[in-house]
């Protein structure tokens, strides 16, 4: 029996898929993925081979909605589809998601998922100047989902309010099964929890979007640095392809200025993690932020917004702090409440890795989700 994983991003096929793809793998089942440009990342084509994947190069395009691109991906995705006759087949991300499923239903695939990381750019920013032109994207790619989704056997999103918003929306049928997982899970023993800093520090990673909050990080540090100049701020990310991106301008004078040290791209987060004590994420809306797990793993303090996603990692004044979605002022006064009160970051940071050792470890993640796909009962009896 054969599995096929469908992706957007290769680099997200390790970091988030990985113990996935191994706990298939253990169960029998011969793992296939299919991302763009993957030919052209020797290192990461040849560690997935070495664990007996298959690897496909499709022709995909991340962002943007050209009709006759994405026409050319779901004929190649039929085409794979066909060739290969996976008995199951999972897409994420949006158009993984959307033409995966698509080319699955055609090819008549026995059992067909999709999985709901985060709503992405289409579904933010209502309130800005893009927002028409956001409201076009929004609704096409609604009518996507709805006709896509409507072909699965199940739906896995990573938080309820997704969940809720789609019902709402009307993007899933009333008679499309469901299933919520805690994320993509996070390997507590790859993620162990190291001594703190010695002073207060601060960190974000995120693609550089205005949605992550990265605007609101910036301004906020800018106002702490003003009255506490010896605390620090990093900034872990790149400057992604999306009409949301930071401008590459803004980037260089926050770090000019020295408001932020920005620590470009990094492979292995590790080490970032370990030197800050009090991780932020002011995002507007996630799947379940994987960089959030990552943290309370290590025993960091957590800072992110009251938003679908965001909210399910932290217990408020437990954990760490929720704040309103764009609130500067709201991000300050948590911040200044670690600084004044240290013995908190140390406290709060054990309770995160609390909660992550018993809501999000990847194991009980995956265990769930393969569960529910079926998987635990049907591959025993083929392998």
């Amino acid at each position: 029996m054969s599995f096929l994983l469908i992706a957007s991003y290769p680099d997200s096929l390790i970091k988030f898929r990985g113990p996935l793809i191994d706990a298939l793998s253990q169960k029998g089942l011969q793992v296939h993925v299919a991302v763009p440009n993957i030919a052209n990342n020797n290192i990461l084509k040849n560690e997935l081979e070495s664990k007996g994947i298959i690897v496909h190069d499709i022709p995909l395009r991340r962002t943007g909605m050209n009709p006759l691109a994405d026409m050319i991906t779901l004929v190649h995705l039929l085409k794979l589809i066909l060739r290969i006759k996976p008995e199951y087949v999972l897409g994420y991300t949006i158009k993984p998601v959307i033409y995966g499923s698509m080319a699955s239903w055609l090819a008549k695939v026995p059992n067909r998922f999709a999985l709901i990381t985060g709503l992405g750019y289409a579904f933010q920013g209502q309130q800005d100047s893009t927002s028409t032109k956001r409201g076009l994207t929004r609704q096409l790619v609604q009518r996507l989902y709805s006709l896509a989704l409507g072909r699965t056997h199940k739906v896995f999103f990573q938080n309820p309010d997704d969940l809720a918003l789609f019902k709402k929306l009307k993007i899933l049928k009333p008679s499309t099964p469901t299933f919520v997982v805690n994320g993509s899970g996070v390997n507590i023993s790859e993620y162990e929890v190291v001594p703190l800093p010695l002073q207060p520090r601060f960190l974000l990673i995120a693609r550089l979007l205005g949605d992550k909050g990265v605007r609101e990080y910036a301004q906020a540090a800018k106002r702490i640095k003003s009255t506490h100049p010896e605390v620090n701020f990093d900034l872990v990310g790149w400057i992604d392809e999306n009409p949301d991106a930071i401008k590459q301008q803004d980037l260089d004078t926050w770090i000019g200025e020295g408001t932020l040290n920005y620590l470009g791209k990094l492979a292995d987060v590790r080490p970032a993690l370990s030197n800050c004590s009090v991780y932020v994420l002011p995002s507007y809306r996630e799947g379940t932020p994987r960089t959030v797990l990552e943290a309370m793993s290590m025993g960091r303090t957590i800072i992110t917004t009251d938003a679908p996603g965001c909210r399910e990692t932290v217990i408020d004044n437990d954990n760490g702090f929720l704040v309103p979605v764009k609130s500067v002022e709201a991000l300050v006064v948590a911040m200044k409440n670690l600084i004044d009160n240290p013995d908190l970051i140390k406290k709060m940071g054990q309770r995160s890795r609390e909660i992550a050792e018993e809501k999000y470890d990847v194991h009980k993640v995956n265990d769930s989700m393969l569960k529910a796909m079926g998987i635990s009962e049907s591959t025993n009896r083929y392998a």
